[in-house]
């Protein structure tokens, strides 16, 4: 098994990781670098100091985003892994929606899909928003014959403006988590 370039070190708190939280916050770092700035103060700089590089300035707490650990089987890693690439999302989006229940994820989809699929609607809609003004010009000036050819278009006007309206309603609902669960911030507005 290949070696990570990070030294890492598991400790049960047994009670201390909420004023270790606590003061970290209070002093804007991680808890990681919180209790790194702890360690190196009680035991000086490691002897091989050229191999672990150090940042002139604290590691910043993000509010918008934790970390979260979790300990399953390769297996089941792997799918989590394979279906955040399907989705072509984060593996931290992948599992907020899922557990958000948003049905791109929970039915199996994949969010580029859905947005694909819009995306091609929309444009045929355009095409036939290019198509309706074409032909006004045409009648507005009078040329009836020319305006002849887009008879087939008006007739099936209705149908293709609703099939579209159809497919964007699904797929924006696909997209949002179900009703009753919670909501990951904005995950899903991007």
């Amino acid at each position: 098994m290949e070696r990570s370039s990070r030294d890492r070190l598991s400790v049960d708190l047994r009670g201390l990781k909420a004023p270790l939280l606590a003061r970290a916050q209070a002093q804007r770092l991680t808890p990681s670098a919180f209790i790194r700035g702890m360690l190196a103060a009680q035991l000086g700089p490691p002897q091989d100091a050229a191999s672990h590089p150090t940042s002139t300035s604290p590691t910043r707490v993000r509010a918008s985003r934790v970390r979260l650990s979790l300990r399953m089987g390769a297996a089941e890693a792997r799918r989590i892994h394979e279906g955040a690439r399907r989705s072509g999302v984060s593996v931290g989006d992948y599992l907020s929606g899922l557990a958000a229940g948003v049905p791109v994820f929970t039915d199996g989809g994949t969010r580029q899909a859905h947005v694909g699929a819009l995306m091609a609607s929309t444009a045929e809609l355009a095409t036939l928003s290019r198509h309706l003004h074409r032909l006004a010009t045409l009648l507005a000036s009078g040329n009836v014959e020319a305006a002849r050819p887009y008879r087939a278009m008006l007739a099936s006007l209705n149908a293709d403006v609703r099939r579209h309206l159809a497919l964007a309603s699904t797929v924006l609902a696909d997209l949002q988590p179900r009703r009753g669960t919670a909501q990951p911030a904005d995950v899903w507005a991007r």
